[in-house]
């Protein structure tokens, strides 16, 4: 153990034996003997001072103590299998580029420009990772990362991919029809939770109560699939749903559109020296985030 933290080997041991249910199974999926993952197991637990192990009935069955700590190692154990797999990755395939995105805006913006930049660069390979909350580089192995904001997060440099522009309330054809947007039900996005109250101030009206009333979620695709199955009316960011304005899907619930201060930014951390794939990645989305529908 250094510095309190048990060895590899008795970790694996532990969350194979609690995930098996049997020190024999465990031995076979770590090719190891019945004795050898049993001492392992023992040492773990007396090293920690925590009964991690009970037999009920000659069953071996987790103690409370024993089910939380398996499920943080299987956690642990998992990211570094990822990590390892990352590396090996990277190591193998030439230039690489580990980027966190906010789902929505990877499906309907990026996904189209990655192919596109793929066909330019064929030796650059980019990976996607959906994150919609900030976070420290340094605590996560990415790259870079484009997100929602007001400006460049701190500790990192990049470009201002673009604004984003305005939000416009939008609901089916049929659900407009059915009744004013003040008495349908408003659907939120969790991480803006005043925007149809400011939405309503910018366009000169008083939100009623009613307003916050609505279910929230946490990502614009599951908004979209709520518009889509007539549950309610949203603030949505215009360029995602412009196609189905466009086709009809979507009809504008209210003509006025609220302007946003915040944009779309791509960045990496200033403590490392970016990549070429990175620099490149950066320079060409910026050229061509408006070329490509």
């Amino acid at each position: 153990m250094r510095h309190g933290i048990p060895s590899l080997g008795a970790l694996q041991a532990f969350e194979a034996t609690a995930r098996l249910g049997s020190f024999s199974r465990a031995a076979e999926e770590l090719s190891l003997t019945h004795s050898a993952v049993y001492r392992q197991v023992s040492g773990l637990e007396q090293r920690l001072g925590v009964q991690l192990l009970g037999r009920v009935r000659r069953r071996l069955v987790l103690t409370p103590a024993g089910r939380d700590y398996a499920a943080r190692i299987r956690h642990h154990l998992e990211q570094i299998g990822k990590d390892t797999f990352s590396l090996v990755a990277r190591a193998g395939v030439g230039r690489s580029v580990h980027l966190a995105v906010l789902p929505t805006l990877s499906t309907v913006w990026l996904m189209p420009r990655l192919a596109a930049f793929s066909r330019c660069y064929p030796d650059i390979t980019v990976s996607l990772s959906v994150r919609t909350q900030p976070f420290q580089f340094g605590d996560h192995p990415f790259d870079a990362a484009i997100y929602h904001g007001r400006q460049l997060w701190p500790q990192t440099q990049g470009i201002r991919l673009f604004d984003e522009g305005e939000l416009v309330p939008v609901c089916t054809p049929a659900l407009a029809a059915s009744a004013p947007l003040q008495e349908l039900r408003h659907l939120h996005m969790s991480t803006r939770p005043d925007s149809w109250f400011d939405w309503y101030r910018s366009a000169g009206l008083e939100p009623g109560l009613h307003v916050s009333a609505g279910p929230r979620y946490e990502l614009f695709s599951l908004i979209l699939a709520a518009l889509r199955a007539d549950m309610g009316v949203a603030l949505m960011p215009r360029f995602l749903i412009d196609s189905e304005l466009a086709c009809g899907d979507l009809v504008l619930a209210a003509s006025h559109a609220m302007p946003v201060q915040e944009a779309y930014f791509f960045s990496y951390p200033t403590a490392n020296e970016p990549g070429e794939a990175v620099l490149l990645l950066a320079q060409w989305l910026a050229q061509n985030q408006k070329e490509i529908p």
